[in-house]
């Protein structure tokens, strides 16, 4: 992420205060995928649909009106399910979508062209034809749902669901931080505030991984994160408005605290997970000696 310069004569100097030790580096924020980039041609597209209908009778105007609304819809949804398809690849253990919003947005791709069709006087048989090639060339582009949960064989499913919506409620929290620190105006703050996001993330996808840390993690995803929110909110309407140097630097260090304290959470888990890999090869190598 880039970051504005913040030296002595820059118009937004950083303020002298304590110096904090830097906090372990996160992932940088992916940038948008191929996918949600051809998401946006269907929007150009619908312009396509509408505008030959401003040229014909009332009848092709609201057909037209009514392909270009329905191509609308369909770009709406297929974004919604690229952005689920992606979250679900990201993580470990993840259930399906409740509603497969590609496979949706694919069916009403289809019937925005037959609406098209419509509108420019195409028959019964050449509407159909177009409403299977939109079918066939959204589904091409974007793929099918996930159709299936991911990396929950052997796992016992009410504890996924429990760890499944922790994590969704912590990561609705920090998109309420991230949304906070936006008033403040900053870009450094900005992000300080996603590398926190990411080390945060490293601990639900260790929870996803094993359900068993969720109530060794939970404080951590609820009552510090929540916290860590509140004091986002405050500190960004304090900033916004005096630009208060020791407020920014005790934000800081709260994030660089919060960083360390969800990093050495987030690999103590995974040693814990390691240790118990260790006693189940033990049991197993034994009860295979007395087999044998």
């Amino acid at each position: 992420m880039a970051q504005r310069f913040g030296g002595k004569y820059s118009p937004d100097p950083r303020p002298p205060g304590p110096s904090v030790a830097p906090a372990p580096l996160a992932p940088p924020a992916p940038a948008p995928s191929g996918d949600q980039r051809r998401v946006s041609l269907l929007g150009f597209a619908a312009l396509l649909l509408i505008i030959p209908g401003f040229q014909g009778t009332p009848r092709q105007l609201i057909l037209s009106l009514a392909a270009g609304a329905t191509l609308l819809a369909a770009a709406w949804l297929t974004r919604e399910g690229v952005r689920a398809a992606e979250a679900f690849a990201a993580r470990k253990v993840a259930r399906r979508p409740a509603f497969p919003r590609k496979i949706a947005g694919a069916l009403l791709c289809g019937l925005a062209l037959a609406l098209g069709g419509s509108a420019q006087e195409a028959g019964l048989v050449d509407a159909a034809l177009f409403a299977l090639a939109g079918l066939a060339l959204h589904l091409v582009a974007f793929g099918l749902d996930p159709l299936q949960d991911k990396g929950a064989t052997g796992l016992d499913p009410f504890q996924t669901n429990r760890v499944a919506r922790a994590v969704d409620e912590a990561e609705a929290t920090l998109a309420a931080m991230k949304d906070a620190i936006l008033r403040a105006g900053d870009r450094t703050l900005e992000g300080r505030v996603e590398r926190f996001a990411g080390v945060a993330r490293g601990l639900f996808r260790s929870v996803e991984s094993d359900p068993g840390d969720l109530t060794a993690a939970r404080k951590f995803l609820s009552v510090y994160l929540t916290g860590a929110r509140d004091a986002t909110i405050k500190f960004a309407d304090l900033y916004a408005h005096n630009r208060d140097a020791k407020a920014r630097a005790d934000f800081e260090a709260l994030l660089t605290d919060l960083e360390t304290t969800f990093a050495e959470r987030t690999k103590a888990l995974l040693a814990n997970g390691h240790s118990d890999l260790d006693i189940e090869i033990s049991v197993l190598r034994d009860r295979l000696k007395l087999e044998t």
